[in-house]
């Protein structure tokens, strides 16, 4: 089997898997897909994952877009605009696998403190910080949910939802543009993510039971489980094709 059929299957089914997950707790496509697809083809990341975190987000929004917290999104977008640079420098001069780490443990640090507090104070100092973190991170690796997820966790599930999927459609705008400045974004990549919104749709189609199952009071702890399950993959992940590498 091709490295392209590989993409195109096992990084489908997880494309598929993450479309659950973020079409129930706001985010997750990414945390869950960009692993999975960064082993699969490198070269093709964050790229490839950027396209299909520019398009989920309009299907949450044709559902829940009165609930976006406007203000909350202009801080955080205010503070990604210099994180976005941050992340196109940490992307030319960094390797994938320095990258993958950095973003998971700062995914698990941002856990445990967020775990051991009963909210996270969302004002507009935490949401433009949250923001910058995300334009570090999302630039870099295509993982920028956590930070404002954090932030928003104590949120009800379709603030949450409508608020992560207006930040993350113009994050990705914005990264997309950055990655082409810095020659970081081959037709490849773009025409890989294309493919990948099939699976990407049908996963959020059938995301519907987990929403109604999540706002009935779990989001706070879907959103610390998804996460620390993602940042430990991620770890796992790079340290395996390190230790592969020739």
């Amino acid at each position: 089997m091709t490295n392209t059929a590989l993409v195109l299957i096992i990084g489908g089914l997880a494309v598929f898997v993450g479309a659950i997950v973020q079409g129930g707790v706001g985010f997750g496509l990414a945390l869950v897909a960009a692993p999975v697809l960064t082993m699969l083809a490198p070269d093709l990341m964050p790229g490839a994952i950027q396209v299909a975190n520019l398009t989920l987000p309009l299907f949450t929004l044709a559902m829940e877009w009165r609930k976006v917290d406007w203000r909350g999104v202009g801080f955080a977008v205010l503070g990604r605009l210099p994180g976005s640079a941050i992340g196109a420098v940490i992307i030319v001069y960094f390797s994938v696998y320095t990258r993958g780490v950095f973003v998971a443990v700062m995914v698990l640090i941002a856990v445990v403190l967020t775990a051991k507090a009963l909210s996270v104070p969302r004002n507009g100092a935490t949401l433009a910080s949250a923001g910058f973190v995300s334009g570090i991170t999302g630039t870099a690796t295509g993982i920028g949910g956590p930070p404002i997820a954090l932030v928003y966790q104590s949120a009800k599930g379709p603030q949450i939802r409508a608020t992560l999927a207006m930040f993350f459609f113009l994050s990705s705008v914005q990264s997309l543009l950055v990655l082409a400045l810095v020659e970081e974004l081959p037709p490849q990549a773009l025409l890989t993510g294309a493919v990948l919104l099939v699976p990407m749709g049908l996963g959020f189609l059938v995301s519907g039971p987990l929403r109604r199952y999540l706002d009935g009071g779990k989001v706070r702890v879907a959103v610390l489980v998804v996460a620390a399950a993602s940042a430990v993959a991620l770890i796992v992940q790079n340290v395996v094709t390190q230790t592969l590498a020739p």
